[in-house]
């Protein structure tokens, strides 16, 4: 018996991105790897921009990034729709290793913007603050890098669960 949650295995969030290109290659990115994408705006470009487009290429549409007004709008729409799952904001400051959170099904995955992160508000109300170990000791990553390693390691990690987000689990077994 196959569980749906929202036919997708978890989210990506973006808290105000501010590079156009890093959204356009995150967009790609999320539907190669069947993961839904929400944007919590404002945004620091016009949302129809030409290098928004031109990262993204035809991988995706515009249309299908859901867009939230601000943080709170998001945080109220999810507690009116009785949704259950995580918010897990990645982050320089996290406590846990992302390598060792145990991510689950419907899990929400929240990244802040380039320049400044989430502000404190959107920090207050998470469910968990993971990091990205560097052994290499760098101070931090592009956003769309960061994505793209947390996206990898949350389907990873699912896949290695033994429930089934989708009925013929094709999205996670090897080809």
């Amino acid at each position: 018996m196959a569980i749906e949650i929202d036919k997708r295995p978890f989210k990506i969030i973006l808290f105000q991105p501010e590079i156009a290109q890093n959204l356009g290659t995150i967009l790609r990115l999320c539907t190669c790897f069947g993961v839904s994408l929400d944007v919590i705006e404002p945004c620091g470009f016009p949302f129809s921009s030409k290098a928004l487009r031109r990262a993204m290429m035809d991988y995706g549409e515009l249309n299908s990034i859901k867009r939230h007004i601000s943080f709170q709008k998001y945080h109220d729409e999810k507690i009116l729709s009785d949704e259950k799952s995580r918010v897990i904001l990645l982050t320089t400051k996290g406590t846990e290793c992302l390598w060792d959170f145990n991510f689950c099904f419907g899990d929400n995955i929240m990244f802040g913007n380039e320049g400044h992160g989430v502000s404190e508000e959107v920090v207050e109300k998470v469910d968990a603050k993971v990091f990205i170990p560097m052994p290499g000791n760098g101070r931090c990553l592009n956003l769309a890098v960061s994505v793209g390693i947390s996206v990898s390691e949350v389907s990873r990690q699912l896949r290695n669960k033994k429930i089934s987000v989708y009925s013929d689990q094709s999205s996670f077994e090897p080809s």
